[in-house]
Order: structure tokens, then C-alpha cells, then sequence
């Protein structure tokens, strides 16, 4: 069985040979280790691999472990998500939002960040693949959020963020994770804090790096299987 800190380390090259095979910038694509169910122990070993940013999925536990390692600099993306009621502890305690996709949630965040840290940068959730179970907002609905988002002085808009089919078929892949670099593209015209497209995980992040993903999310590749959470949070 390979270690954690092999795993790791083949999640990072895999990161970097797609880079270069899509032919963009070494460096360009960020690597975000998805962190949830697992150990604070787990997470200093990877942090001290030279990883910096984190990704959870559950308020309290991302909460929890932001406070345990808050010494260690690290930058806390929350992708799960979210519940009015737990909007307070992550504008609190988190760096970044991937899962922004209603006014109410945003204009929560905003009035929840403490006055005396940055600007929380946040992603606009997209359901790329137009899902009736999958959550996001759709293309038409992606103008009017980054508008409000902009307006909001304790929000940074930085991107978009999306979760497409679960598919083998390539070509609808392609659709939809071109569609999602498109779409950025007309959010940077207006918007010149925009330069982030959250998308592709340990199974599709060669295509998504190819069509312009500037962060893949990897968990189980680095960490391992996921533990059950003991229950679901209310």
C-alpha cells in the first residue's frame, strides 16, 4: 500500500503532466486536497508536503479543523453545501466558498464576515450539466449573482465552481466543462477579480485542465477512502 505522502505526490505529478499536456502554464492548475472525514493528523502530514489549500465539505468539521490548524497558515475552501444556519461559523473561519448559488446564502456571508479579515473569495456553484439533483444555478441565472457578489464589500468574486456528469462519454464531458470555461470568460470582461474555475476531480482532471480548470478537487486519490460521518449535521 502506498503511504500517504506517495499518494500525494503521484496526485501532484498527475496534476502537472495534465498541465503540460494541455499546454498551459506550469503552475496554473492549483491542486485542492479534499480533506473531509479525515484526521487533523492526516491533513499536518500532507500540509507539510508544501500543500496550502484544503477543501471540506461539512460546516462544523471544517469549522474544527480551521481552529486546530489555524497555526499552520493554511487556506480552508469550503465545496459542500450550505445551510443558513451555518453561514456565520464559515465566513468566521473559512478562506474561500466554492458553493455560492443564492442571494440569500451570499448576502449571509457578507454580513457574517468579521470586519477585521479579507474579503471571503467566493465561487458562483454552476449545474453545469443542468441536473434536477444536482445544485447550482443555471447559465442564466450566473449574471445576476456576480453582479449582487461584486456589490458585497466582504465578498471577493473569484470564479465559478462546478460538479458535471458523472459520465464515461467524453464528449458530453468536453460540452459541459467548455461551456464552464466559456463562461468565465464573460465573467472576467466585467469582473477583474475573476480567475478561477473550480472543476474536475481524481477521475476527470485531465479533461477539465484541457478545457481550462484552474483547481481540481482530489481527495480519495491522496487521503485514502472516506469514513462515514457519524450523522448528518442539522
Amino acid at each position: 500500500m502506498p503511504t500517504l505522502a506517495e499518494r500525494y505526490a503521484a496526485a501532484y505529478d498527475q496534476v502537472q503532466v495534465a498541465t503540460q499536456k494541455a499546454n498551459r502554464a506550469a503552475g496554473s492548475v492549483k491542486l485542492l486536497a479534499v480533506s473531509k472525514t479525515k484526521p487533523v493528523s492526516d491533513i499536518e502530514a500532507v500540509a507539510a508536503l508544501g500543500q496550502i489549500d484544503f477543501g471540506e465539505n461539512y460546516a462544523q468539521e471544517a469549522v474544527e479543523k480551521a481552529q486546530k490548524l489555524s497555526h499552520l497558515g493554511l487556506q480552508w475552501h469550503f465545496i459542500g453545501p450550505i445551510q443558513s444556519n451555518k453561514t456565520r461559523p464559515l465566513a468566521e473561519h473559512m478562506d474561500w466558498i466554492h458553493t455560492v448559488e443564492r442571494d440569500k446564502i451570499a448576502r449571509r456571508l457578507n454580513d457574517q464576515r468579521p470586519a477585521n479579515l479579507k474579503p471571503l473569495n467566493v465561487c458562483i456553484q454552476v449545474n453545469a450539466s443542468a441536473e434536477p439533483q444536482k445544485s447550482g444555478v443555471s447559465v442564466a441565472e450566473i449574471g445576476p449573482l456576480a453582479a449582487l457578489i461584486d456589490e458585497l464589500p466582504q465578498l471577493q468574486l473569484r470564479g465559478l465552481m462546478a460538479i458535471v456528469e458523472n459520465t464515461a462519454d467524453q464528449a458530453r464531458l468536453a460540452q459541459q466543462f467548455t461551456l464552464m470555461a466559456e463562461q468565465l470568460e464573460l465573467l472576467q470582461r466585467n469582473y477583474p477579480s475573476v480567475d478561477t474555475l473550480s472543476m474536475g476531480m481524481t477521475q476527470d482532471l485531465q479533461p477539465a485542465i484541457h478545457h481550462g480548470s484552474t483547481m481540481v478537487r482530489i481527495g480519495t486519490a491522496i487521503f485514502g477512502a472516506r469514513q462515514p460521518k457519524a450523522a448528518p449535521e442539522q
